[in-house]
């Protein structure tokens, strides 16, 4: 899943592709490194963010849309209005990091638009989710909050076999708790629905490596996307989409099937 932010403030790339003609540029570019899903947002969630209006938000996401149009696209809102337009547009999944919380709406659009939804665990909102964030056992509760949006969805009239569950790393957790999260992702492909991995470039990474800015952790996005690609992790969303396609290509000719059905090394 190739990132297309449509933003003046991502944290990693906002501002540049901002204007439609280079968001679209750059969406097809991924598309031909090996993206198999283009993820347009007009919203930043980065740490801090502040909110963006609805007639902002599809002002800036409509046009790169119509220029994707045949891709394979994912909408990221928490916004019904703008998942029902991006899905007019063409958008066949709908990637919200509210888990359908923000926008009582939005979980009717999925379930009749039949599209694909991404549910993500976010500790309350952009603008404050890293304050202190803290849990009892950050598996255990992140689990537990997955498993409850995937019911509530499914009470909505959304599709179970529609819904992809995302842990949420870097939204509302400290390094150690998105460690913990990796560790133990097993325990959330265990849900039974595919689980999306966003790491991409994220601050985490930077602290690991002593410091490194954003366009230098690469190397920390390819290892964690492995390491979650071992772990049963089957949607990554990033940045760098050549060399994480590169790396998953030799991780999957590496890794075989458990007859349990959990990933393994050839060598186990």
């Amino acid at each position: 899943m190739g990132v297309v932010n449509v933003t003046p403030d991502s944290f990693s790339d906002g501002g540049l592709f901002l204007e439609p003609d280079a968001a679209i540029a750059h969406g097809r570019e991924l598309l031909a490194e090996g993206a198999d899903i283009l993820d347009v947002g007009g919203a930043s969630t980065r740490p801090g963010a502040e909110p963006v209006s609805q007639h902002e938000e599809l002002r800036r996401v409509l046009p790169v849309l119509d220029g994707l149009a045949g891709a394979r696209v994912s909408i990221d809102t928490t916004k019904a209005a703008v998942a029902r337009a991006a899905i007019d547009a063409g958008a066949g999944i709908v990637n919200d990091v509210s888990a359908l919380r923000f926008d009582p709406g939005l979980a009717g659009v999925v379930a009749e638009s039949g599209v694909t939804c991404v549910l993500m665990h976010m500790l309350g909102e952009p603008r404050t989710m890293q304050r202190d964030p803290r849990y009892k056992d950050v598996v255990g509760d992140v689990k537990a909050f997955l498993e409850e949006r995937l019911g509530f969805a499914a009470a909505q009239g959304v599709a179970e076999d529609r819904v992809w569950l995302d842990p949420g790393i870097g939204f509302g957790k400290t390094v150690e708790h998105n460690l913990e999260l990796l560790r133990r992702l097993d325990e959330l492909t265990a849900i039974g629905r595919p689980v999306v991995v966003g790491t991409s470039r994220k601050s985490f990474l930077g602290k690991l490596a002593g410091g490194r800015a954003e366009d230098e952790r690469l190397p920390g996005t390819i290892a964690t996307n492995v390491l979650a690609y071992e772990r049963g992790a089957s949607v990554f969303r990033v940045h760098d989409v050549a060399p994480v396609v590169d790396a998953l290509r030799v991780a999957a000719a590496t890794v075989r099937e458990a007859p349990d059905g959990r990933a393994r090394s050839s060598r186990a």
